[in-house]
């Protein structure tokens, strides 16, 4: 089994392969989630009054938790974000969780104003067949802010050769499971020959 490269100290988790960190080949390489709904020659996408580019698709997942203000606070720690911090006395019902302007989260409480599916807390394991999963920039960041918090770690950095990106698996304050995952072709995975018997 092949050894990782001297630029990774992060094994990969299947296969004999080896791993080094692709540093140079991903510096300004376009994140196709956050490209725009403009292809990248026509310049950069149009923003409407609060900052958000248009596109057809944008995913802000909810989720239903016990405390919003606790849940908020972590997420913004754990992705270096922003919440609404609106000082409002619905605060404590539903916030958004903001990277870089755009919406990433949003978290609503358990049983307020009768929406569908955000009631019964007690009909179903929190999260269950779904991965919270975040693309993050700054990897090693955002590993080092996941053990300040001292979050459960369910998987330690680990190399997915698949995509070629590392990824960290985690509960949050409510069990659901997140996964801080960095770019796509982050590191380069090189598939070695297998040796031939003489």
């Amino acid at each position: 089994m092949a050894s990782a490269k001297k630029r990774t100290k992060t094994p990969a988790k299947r296969g004999a392969r080896s791993v080094r960190t692709r540093r140079a080949r991903t510096a300004g390489r376009p994140n196709p989630a956050r490209a725009g709904a403009a292809d990248a020659d026509d310049g950069p996408s149009p923003r409407p009054a609060g900052g958000t580019a248009t596109r057809a698709v944008r995913v802000q997942p909810l989720i239903a938790v016990r405390d919003v203000i606790s849940s908020s606070r972590w997420y913004c720690a754990l992705l270096d974000g922003r919440n609404l911090a609106t000082g409002s006395d619905h605060d404590d019902v539903y916030d958004r969780v903001y990277c870089d302007e755009e919406v990433v989260l949003q978290l609503h409480s358990w049983d307020d104003e009768e929406h569908p599916n955000l009631v019964a807390p007690e009909h179903a394991v929190h999260g269950h067949g779904v991965l919270l999963w975040f693309e993050v920039a700054d990897f090693d960041a955002a590993v080092a802010r996941a053990r300040s918090l001292e979050a459960e770690i369910l998987e330690e950095p680990h190399v997915n050769p698949g995509p070629r990106h590392r990824e960290l698996w985690l509960r949050d304050l409510d069990g659901y499971v997140v996964v801080l995952a960095s770019p796509d072709g982050e590191v380069e995975v090189e598939v070695e020959s297998p040796s031939h018997p003489r």
